[in-house]
């Protein structure tokens, strides 16, 4: 096989790997955010009321203060040693520490100390995630070919909805079994199932060589030994702007967990909230690569700020069409909403984001940034929760929130650089050039 043909497949594989990878961490964690809002108020808590749910989505949040600091961890290893070597480790902690969730005891078995240990496993989890997407996505960035990054990269985040559409396939039976075996061993069935899609893509990972950008700069002398320094000493503007716009995640867990429970509030049949999610990622399974498409020809910048508003405008008639008894008209709102809303900020984020920084701190400028913004992606629900969002009228709030996040998100992505035309060698070079003079 030539050079010439093993640089055209590589990115083809980048994406496959990526999107394996992506699909199996975060089935592990929207099984677990089904979860929080359907089951675990009536399994680790004393007793199954608005204060259980609240505790619930706390135990869901958990794993969003852990991330910024595997963010740290990850993203120093990932610029240190290499994406394809943690990418690996983020699968492995990813996959046990979802299979001890499935053999936790329950509060009636040994009272606080199941949702102490429930929250211990959840922060195993936030660990994982912190390093997953912004390795994949910095893995597969640098394999892509210049003109179509944005669109390889999308693949990343196409894989995080195949999750999503997985753990949601999974508990729609869960939820429909009787309540004396769905809460003592039906829902713990998901999270067992976790280790063999993870065996599975840890297989088609470790196949993944290392990325031509970062054995360059390994040859070159370029890998810093402690990325964190130059990160924030010449990216700093950047890494706030991610933060910023990272904030859109929210939306996301608005959609996929905190909708459950307010479809719930209003009479809607759990399994009807369920099949909402898995349509609507089952439509951005096709969409959000054609964003990617589309912020190749025309920029990353429109794309993502579309995504991000268009978000914001319907996220409202979303929520008030849960009221409405029209099956059809739900759905509708919900593949508009999702599918063709945040799906374009959605499949974009990889690319954009990762364009911000150069090789040797890519890693750990997008862990570190959109780590830190995730956290408001974590407690959405308990936020919203507290304010009434998960009540009879609730919208106001949702509605609301979903705007004040996609506006900041917005006018955030809209101080950005455009990067559709810097080739990967170039991205960050400016700022880069001023940390090799001071090396």
């Amino acid at each position: 096989m030539t050079d010439t043909a093993t640089t055209r497949k590589t990115p083809v594989k980048a994406a496959v790997a990526s999107f394996m990878g992506s699909a199996v961490e975060y089935y592990d964690f929207f099984v677990f955010g089904s979860a929080a809002a359907l089951i675990f108020p009536h399994v680790f808590f004393p007793s199954a009321d608005n204060a259980a749910l609240v505790m619930s989505f706390a135990t869901f949040a958990f794993a969003y203060v852990a991330r910024p600091v595997g963010a740290i961890f990850l993203g120093h290893f990932g610029d240190r040693i290499g994406r394809q070597k943690v990418l690996l480790f983020t699968l492995l902690l990813m996959g046990v520490s979802t299979f001890i969730i499935g053999c936790l005891p329950s509060f009636d078995q040994v009272g606080w100390l199941a949702p102490a240990l429930l929250v211990l496993c959840r922060l195993m989890q936030g660990l994982s995630a912190a390093g997953e997407q912004a390795g994949a996505s910095s893995l597969t960035l640098e394999h892509a070919p210049d003109d179509r990054r944005a669109f390889f990269t999308s693949w990343t985040l196409t894989g995080t909805q195949g999750g999503q559409i997985l753990a949601a396939l999974i508990f729609i039976p869960v939820v429909a079994l009787p309540d004396d075996i769905k809460y003592s061993w039906g829902w713990r069935v998901p999270f067992w199932l976790s280790a063999i899609v993870v065996i599975v893509a840890y297989i088609i990972r470790r196949s993944l060589h290392e990325t031509p950008a970062f054995e360059d700069a390994k040859a070159r002398g370029q890998i810093a030994r402690l990325p964190l320094v130059p990160l924030l000493r010449d990216h700093w503007c950047d890494v706030v702007r991610v933060v910023l716009c990272a904030t859109i995640a929210a939306v996301s867990t608005v959609f996929g967990n905190l909708a459950l429970a307010y479809g719930k509030e209003v009479g809607l049949a759990e399994s009807l909230t369920l099949w909402l999610v898995v349509v609507a990622n089952i439509v951005a399974l096709g969409t959000q690569p054609l964003f990617g498409r589309l912020a190749d020809r025309i920029g990353r910048k429109p794309v993502y700020v579309y995504g991000a508003l268009a978000s914001a405008a319907l996220m409202p008639f979303y929520m008030l069409s849960m009221s409405s008894g029209n099956t059809l008209l739900i759905f509708g709102l919900a593949i508009l909403t999702f599918s063709f809303g945040y799906a374009a900020a959605n499949a974009v984020w990889p690319s954009f984001y990762g364009e911000m920084f150069s090789t040797r701190v890519r890693f750990s400028g997008m862990a570190i940034g959109t780590q830190l913004g995730f956290l408001m992606a974590g407690f959405a629900p308990t936020i919203v929760t507290a304010l009434g969002g998960v009540a009879e009228g609730g919208w106001v709030v949702i509605s609301v929130f979903t705007a004040v996040v996609a506006v900041v998100a917005a006018v955030s992505a809209l101080t950005a650089r455009e990067t559709r035309d810097v080739p990967t060698e170039r991205l960050g070079h400016r700022a880069d050039a001023k940390v090799l003079a001071r090396a």
